[in-house]
């Protein structure tokens, strides 16, 4: 031991002094606290993960203010969307590990700073260059809350809440990028310009920060557990005493494999996670490419100017709002079939949503687009309600896929997620690039013939699982079969 000392006797089991919570109804558990302290934090969680949603749709109705200012092709500008969203990619490998290990509060005030930082930076980008680089770190760097927020969530609400939260949560996700540009479109064509499109995100993202950092509380159980272990080593002045979480430690060939390597694993050989993962990418894509294609409809073919040519969007937030409330109603049905099974998940009842988005979802798509095209017969409000069904397939099409994947996979279900998001940004940041060259080359109705056959060719995923679902899960090397 040194000094000449020897060495101390063995000391009791370490079980007995690591600290647990005081039964299923703990008051300091985040299942019980109560409701009213859970809405505060879920509103301060919704919010910052609606400025990053809403930041990377917004610095797209500034398009040709930009284009005028920095004299390049709307492609140039479009890669600050493409580059944000990309950074959705990237980011989560870092934050989700570091949520694990520190808990859900420092990830997202860490995060917020640098967003804010990003975000005005990009304001203040004298420059083309440093306004597309500020955008991929806010994106990056900026994406805590798009991973963080909903594992937030899930430590605040059981199992026969959370389903509900999340709907919530992923409404909020899915509306931003459609209700951004509605109104920076109409901020960046007046005299404050497009820059105070970034100004407007990164003064909301920064109140929020303020709100983040006095009103959020540690939701991640481990991180409570020693935060109770740390006032009774100080109460009692026995050191011993210790939460479990305070031995774990993560390596970075863990993090690679667990963010990286399994995830493209998973990837490439598990069905439902391929086909999902290329279904929820493929109407990501689409929600991104909205941006080109709607002020191309109704600035190119209906005439409208300025920010009235992004008012057509509305249809597409009022569906996405109805297939959210949608999925709450679906969550009820499900509730009671997990009940039917002893509290334990069922993955396959979780599809039905899906198989009406499926539906929807082509049908949306060639009523906007073959309408669309016809300005000098058809009127505005045609292809405009249009998005009523197209946004509502996008919730119905998004959340039960993920649902789907979380029961499948459970304890893997994280680089699943992971897996899923990899492909999902890689399309939201590919399709703005060719919708604009794929709307004037090929014409609105066949461009949207080409989106609809594909999402056609998808409908059939969700009933697919929903038969064959289980028996692919009982060869699956990663999936569970509870039953």
């Amino acid at each position: 031991m040194g000094g000449g000392r020897p060495y101390p006797s063995p000391l009791p089991d370490k079980d007995n002094y690591t600290v647990t919570f005081d039964g299923p109804d703990d008051p300091d558990h985040p299942h019980n606290w109560p409701l009213s302290k859970k809405m505060i934090i879920c509103s301060v969680l919704g919010f910052d993960a609606i400025c990053v949603a809403m930041g990377s749709a917004i610095f797209a109705s500034g398009t040709y203010q930009l284009m005028a200012e920095f004299n390049v092709a709307s492609v140039v500008i479009t890669l600050g969307t493409s580059l944000y969203v990309l950074g959705f990619a990237t980011g989560p490998v870092v934050w989700a590990p570091i949520s694990e290990l520190y808990g859900r509060k420092i990830p997202l005030i860490l995060s917020g700073i640098a967003f804010v930082s990003f975000i005005f930076g990009c304001a203040t980008a004298e420059n083309l260059q440093t306004a597309l680089i500020c955008r991929f770190f806010a994106g990056c760097i900026g994406s805590a809350p798009l991973v963080v927020v909903a594992a937030a969530f899930s430590d605040m609400f059981n199992n026969e809440t959370r389903g509900t939260a999340i709907v919530f949560f992923s409404m909020a996700v899915c509306i931003g990028p459609s209700f951004a540009p509605i109104f920076g479109a109409y901020i960046a064509e007046s005299y404050l310009g497009w820059r105070w499109t970034q100004y407007i995100i990164g003064i909301l993202a920064a109140f929020n920060l303020v709100t983040l950092i006095f009103f959020m509380k540690e939701t991640h159980h481990p991180i409570i557990l020693i935060e109770k272990a740390e006032k009774l080593r100080r109460r009692t002045g026995n050191w011993g005493i210790r939460a479990a979480h305070e031995d774990l430690r993560l390596s970075f060939k863990e993090i690679c494999e667990k963010n990286i390597t399994r995830p493209l694993v998973l990837l490439f050989t598990e069905p439902i996670i391929l086909l999902l993962s290329i279904y929820t990418a493929f109407i990501y894509g689409v929600i991104y490419m909205f941006l080109t294609a709607y002020p191309y409809v109704f600035t190119f073919k209906y005439e409208m100017k300025g920010g009235n040519a992004y008012l057509p969007m509305i249809g597409l937030c009022l569906g996405q709002i109805l297939g959210s409330f949608f999925c709450l109603f679906a969550e009820k049905n499900y509730l009671q079939i997990l009940k039917a099974n002893d509290g334990k998940p069922v993955p396959e009842a979780r599809l039905k949503p899906m198989m009406f988005g499926g539906i929807t979802f082509p049908i949306g798509i060639l009523w906007f687009c073959w309408t669309g095209n016809y300005p000098d017969s058809i009127h505005w409000i045609v292809p405009t309600i249009s998005g009523v069904l197209t946004g509502f397939a996008t919730v119905t099409i998004f959340m039960p896929a993920i649902n789907y994947i979380i029961d499948s996979y459970l304890i893997f279900a994280a680089s699943a997620l992971a897996a899923n998001t990899f492909l999902r940004s890689g399309f939201g940041c590919a399709f703005p690039l060719f919708s604009g060259y794929m709307f004037s080359d090929l014409g609105v109705n066949w461009s949207g013939l080409l989106l609809g056959l594909f999402g056609l060719l998808l409908a059939p995923v969700p009933f697919l699982f929903y038969k064959y679902g289980k028996k692919i899960r009982t060869k699956s090397k990663y999936a569970f079969d509870l039953n």
